[in-house]
């Protein structure tokens, strides 16, 4: 039988209106945040002891779960690198092949199985167990196979999936993942980890760039126009005429190297918009801009973007301890990165809402 012929036919298929459609999706995330508040107050001396093992651990974090239960745990795993932990993924079927050689003896194992009798997980428990293994179980009960051989429990409890059925993983997958998350985020914290370490292991995309230092982005002194002081305005445009991209500033340098003004294509369209074309004949010394706004190497990207965005510069010149030019931060480079700067603080408040998870008390209300 071909395989859309097995399929139900479309007389058969549930025809859900828009409005019933929205309403499924909001009863299902309201099942889900439910569920997630349900648990956040349940949490007792378990977690911290599990923070504790996890901190306390001189070899890695070893994460381990299947199906559904594994892909959540593979986010937990990458989560916990990202935040300074040694962790890495082991597929529970494949360590039973040979990838328990990836265990080491100072590790720590955290096991995601919602049933806490998934037959790939618990056939790994002999050689954890016989190898001294600490285990932190992520399952509904703690005197399930999982829950009884591991060390530390995090017990889910009863959770009702969010599905029609009440069969597809939903709600439990929804909640190992914030469970794992706090695991992450608070042995973060008592790590000590900052902003620095975070760019460490972020160096690239938006976030790299938000976390990164001027240096990292700025456009190195072989990209940019520099001159020096003592000559015209005409002679320095034809010094540093240059195919290509380039930046809209022309960075001015006395006798020490230092730099001592800023000569910007504003400033070259404003003596022809007033016909002071003889103007580019004289020391271009007296027509940039003195003394520039510039930033220091060290200090964040962030810091580069607010002074180009609260002071409307298209340029920002990158300069060393001594006041010498080593790059130029140029506006088109990092457009797009103040809002992604900016802290949820400086941010307009979003309105309130009146949103209830049950009736008469406020999903925010104090467990």
């Amino acid at each position: 039988m071909p395989h859309s012929a097995a399929r139900r036919s479309s007389a058969d298929q549930p025809n859900l209106t828009h409005h019933e459609q929205l309403r499924a999706a909001k009863e299902i995330m309201r099942r889900e945040a439910i569920a997630l508040w349900h648990v956040s107050n349940r949490l007792d001396h378990s977690f911290t002891e599990a923070v504790r093992l996890l901190h306390e651990a001189q070899g890695g974090v070893i994460v381990t779960g299947m199906g559904k239960a594994g892909i959540i745990g593979q986010k937990i795993s990458a989560t916990l690198a990202s935040t300074g932990a040694h962790a890495h993924f082991v597929h529970p079927a494949e360590a039973f092949h040979g990838d328990l050689g990836r265990f080491h003896d100072n590790d720590v194992v955290l096991a995601l199985s919602q049933s806490g009798e998934t037959s790939e997980v618990t056939q790994l428990l002999p050689s954890l167990r016989s190898r001294g293994l600490p285990i932190i179980a992520m399952t509904a009960s703690s005197e399930s196979t999982l829950g009884r051989a591991a060390e530390v429990v995090l017990e889910l409890g009863r959770l009702e999936e969010a599905c029609s059925l009440g069969l597809a993983p939903s709600t439990s997958t929804t909640v190992m993942l914030a469970l794992g998350d706090a695991l992450a985020l608070v042995l973060s914290s008592m790590r000590g980890f900052r902003e620095e370490d975070f760019a460490r292991y972020h160096p690239g995309g938006a976030l790299g760039r938000k976390l990164s230092n001027v240096e990292d982005v700025m456009r190195p002194l072989k990209e940019c126009r520099v001159a020096r002081l003592d000559q015209s305005a005409r002679e320095v445009l034809i010094q540093c005429s240059r195919p290509g991209r380039r930046s809209g500033a022309i960075m001015l340098t006395d006798n020490a190297g230092k730099l001592a003004g800023l000569f910007t294509d504003s400033d070259l369209a404003r003596l022809f918009e007033h016909g002071a074309e003889s103007k580019l004949d004289t020391p271009i010394a007296k027509l940039m801009i003195a003394n520039p706004t510039t930033i220091r190497v060290g200090q964040k990207t962030t810091a580069a973007v607010e002074l180009l965005a609260a002071r409307k510069f298209s340029e920002l010149p990158v300069v060393d301890a001594d006041g010498k030019p080593l790059g130029m931060i140029d506006v088109t480079d990092v457009v797009g990165m103040r809002l992604s700067s900016e802290k949820p603080s400086q941010r307009p408040a979003p309105a309130a809402s009146n949103v209830k998870i049950f009736p008469g008390e406020d999903v925010f209300a104090a467990g």
